[in-house]
């Protein structure tokens, strides 16, 4: 028997049809019973295709005894895979034919010229790549949308970009007001994805209807789609290697960025940076640009092997270094509660340090602490550093009030329909989520009325210290003080203000 293979890629008016190809396969095939296997929308650079790989098994078993194609293409576009493939044929005893271009490959210069003919046909394929990457990475450089799947946060929208149709995002109000929550979470020294996680769970919050998880947490934090990009954003991503498409001039900290894997490059976006492009997009970003560089650079840091446990035996942990090898100083207490050392990390698990010698965890946190006074006394009065920045905790209320909207509305459109019994149930759910709407309520005003208060100023910051929690001392700690590095006999502190 014969087979007919015929395939199409893509149905284009300028291209022809399967059916177009089959007639001529069955003129050449000069009235011998056929068998037809056809591959629509499947690609000749390879041979993963269903019919295909149907035909090459029918051909293993002796049933078929001539393959019939259109033309060379159809059957192959690579070089390797075709002399493989007619390999098999001379092996298996099976003619190959091509309806348009009369090979007789029982002669050398048969052979030859289908050769030549695959080469072509390879050298077509990845020309047609070739231009269509250039012209991906050309639309790209502009701002417009190049598809894929729509990021949390955004709705896809029409729009006109240099008097282009293409698309663009557009903030989903419930869904942005999750990414802030989670940038202002993960923002907190100490906080880890599994931390974000644990409290987006607690205020029954997912992804489109999904469960969180740790990947897609950081995809978030790490992504620019995100970020109102302003000159900061523009130098640190400059600074990393990545090639801007836009002037710094039109960072103006009102859109988000595209960012795109280099031509050629092998390794992921999100892991090398440098040589990969960021261009301005045409949609609001939805984050501050002070809280998603923040974000960014803690999950830059965090590639490296960091503790399990968070800190909980002195509020430096994580700022303090050895000043004789430069690795972290751990924070031990002993078994009397009574005695607190530094101990170099690198000594400690490598012997390769001579150590920092013998530091009082509590005589280091005395003198930490006086500086910092030292330093705040500059100012007779501290301001909050944003009114507007993100309050984990209001936003996180403000969801979970948005919530009970949505469980109060559903109940209350089920009572046309409820029986005696079910509008009893109806009222007393409707009567305790309503409770708790208004004690979030109540919360909600104490913090909103907190949050924007005048901004009078803290005129008492220099006595407070003794009076702040643990965290409030590490959260402190990590606003002024960008690393210290101690030994027994001298301490370097370097300041970010």
């Amino acid at each position: 028997m014969t087979a007919i293979y015929a395939r199409q890629s893509v149905d284009r008016a300028d291209s022809i049809s399967i059916e177009q190809q089959i007639a001529y396969c069955r003129f050449e095939a000069r009235g011998d019973a056929c068998k037809t296997y056809i591959d629509r929308g499947c690609s000749g650079k390879n041979m993963n295709r269903p019919r295909f790989a149907q035909m090459m098994s029918d051909i293993r078993k002796g049933e078929i005894s001539a393959v019939i194609v259109y033309k060379l293409d159809r059957i192959s576009r690579s070089i390797v895979d075709f002399a493989n493939m007619m390999e098999e044929f001379a092996a298996l005893r099976v003619q190959f034919i091509s309806a348009t271009e009369k090979f007789d490959t029982s002669t050398p210069m048969g052979k030859a010229m289908l050769n030549i003919c695959i080469v072509f046909a390879q050298l077509e394929r990845e020309t047609i790549q070739k231009r269509v990457a250039d012209a991906y990475f050309s639309r790209s450089q502009k701002g417009f949308y190049m598809g894929g799947p729509v990021p949390f946060g955004f709705r896809r929208v029409p729009a006109v970009v240099d008097g282009i149709h293409t698309a663009m995002y557009e903030a989903v109000p419930e869904e942005a007001e999750q990414i802030r929550l989670i940038y202002a979470l993960y923002a907190e020294p100490d906080v880890s994805f599994g931390d974000v996680i644990h409290r987006l769970q607690e205020l029954g919050l997912k992804k489109r209807g999904k469960d969180w998880e740790r990947p897609r947490i950081r995809d978030i934090l790490i992504n620019p789609i995100y970020v109102r990009a302003d000159l900061k954003v523009y130098n640190f991503f400059l600074g990393q290697g990545v090639k801007p498409a836009n002037p710094p001039g039109e960072f103006i900290g009102v859109h988000g960025c595209y960012y795109y894997k280099a031509q050629n490059a092998g390794q992921r976006k999100t892991t090398v940076l440098a040589g990969n492009h960021l261009v301005l997009a045409p949609h609001t970003g939805i984050v501050e640009s002070d809280l998603w560089l923040k974000c960014r650079e803690k999950c830059l840091g965090s590639r490296q092997v960091r503790p399990v446990q968070k800190a909980k035996n002195s509020w430096l942990a994580g700022k303090i270094k050895c000043g004789e090898c430069g690795y972290a100083l751990l924070a031990k207490e002993f078994r009397n509660h009574k005695d607190r050392y530094l101990f170099c990390s690198h000594r400690l698990h490598a012997k390769a340090c001579n150590g920092a010698g013998t530091l009082c965890t509590g005589d280091m946190e005395q003198l930490i602490s006086g500086e910092i006074r030292k330093r705040l006394s500059r100012f007779e009065t501290l301001f909050p550093e944003k009114q507007n920045a993100p309050d984990p905790e209001l936003t996180g209320l403000l969801l979970e009030r948005a919530q009970l909207d949505r469980e109060i509305s559903a109940l209350l459109e089920k009572l046309q329909e409820a029986d005696s019994v079910l509008l009893r149930y109806i009222n007393e759910q409707v009567r305790v989520l309503d409770a708790r709407k208004t004690g979030l309520g109540e919360r909600i005003r104490l913090l909103q009325q907190k949050r924007d208060m005048p901004l009078s100023g803290l005129r008492n910051h220099l006595t407070m210290w003794e009076q702040l929690s643990f965290a409030d001392k590490r959260r402190v700690t990590d606003l002024l003080i960008r690393v210290i590095y101690a030994t027994e006999h001298r301490v370097t502190i370097l300041w970010k203000i």
